[in-house]
């Protein structure tokens, strides 16, 4: 429980107030800029932002992607978009190999004017990996030029996934949430959990509903929902997490998860884990 604990834990809102620029390297003249990063497992990226917008993808490994009011969990079938400036941190699940796109005002037209995260279909990831190979000095007027468009194109045409967990402002909540994510497989009844608050249940909804934008039930379920994603991503067992996470059964996770996301756990496992 305690090596959970420390995956779950949430950073304070203060982290992110000050987080430094952290410059995109790559030459500026060009509107779309790849990069290829590779990760150990465990490796946690302290808050920073960039002055482009960024598309993060890891075509092997899962991350967590954090800011002061969201968290999201992007697995390999997935990625996120970041507007410039987003003050974000990392946090790494298995060994992660990380191909970032950033793009300028110009070439990221179109896209979600917040975070996002969005589908991958085989062919992004395709051009994601072409691209990616591209010498930083990649010819704009010549065929590495049109790669370039072609992709940004399909990036604009992913579909979203309800792959997000927003978080509490206050104090209080954030720490309820801290303490719900540390063990999630403990069923608790929400007047206790107002009740360790010293509060009532309506009051806890009301003002959960109103820092989050959803209930406290909903939020919950949200977060096992991410954590299943997570395990399921680096191949822990369905039946394994299904009782991890307080499930009276695998078919009731499995019922959960299909009625989430439209697949089976075993499914989404298959395509979250595409060969290099």
């Amino acid at each position: 429980m305690d090596k959970q604990r420390k995956d779950v834990r949430l950073s304070r809102t203060e982290d992110f107030s000050a987080s430094p620029e952290s410059p995109v390297q790559g030459d500026l003249t060009r509107a779309v800029i790849m990069r290829r990063t590779s990760y150990p497992k465990g490796h946690h990226i302290q808050p920073h932002w960039h002055s482009r917008s960024q598309f993060v993808y890891a075509i092997a490994g899962t991350m967590r992607v954090r800011t002061a009011r969201h968290a999201w969990i992007v697995p390999p079938s997935r990625a996120l978009w970041m507007p410039a400036r987003t003050a974000h941190e990392i946090q790494m699940y298995g060994e992660v190999a990380m191909h970032s796109l950033y793009a300028n005002d110009s070439a990221g037209a179109g896209m979600p004017a917040g975070c996002a995260v969005l589908e991958v279909t085989p062919l992004a990831r395709e051009l994601i990996v072409r691209a990616a190979a591209l010498p930083g000095d990649y010819d704009v007027r010549g065929d590495d030029g049109l790669l370039m468009q072609l992709l940004m194109a399909e990036i604009r045409g992913l579909p979203r996934s309800a792959f997000d967990l927003p978080l509490p402002e206050s104090a209080d909540l954030t720490q309820l949430c801290e303490r719900i994510l540390a063990d999630l497989s403990t069923r608790r009844p929400s007047v206790h959990d107002a009740g360790e608050m010293n509060t009532s249940t309506r009051t806890l909804y009301r003002r959960f509903l109103r820092e989050t934008g959803i209930t406290f039930a909903r939020w919950k379920q949200q977060a096992r929902l991410l954590e299943s994603i997570r395990r399921l991503a680096e191949g822990v067992p369905v039946t394994e997490v299904a009782i991890d996470l307080g499930y009276q059964s695998p078919s009731a996770f499995s019922t959960m998860f299909r009625r989430a996301l439209g697949v089976s756990p075993r499914a989404f496992t298959a395509e979250s884990v595409p060969t290099r």
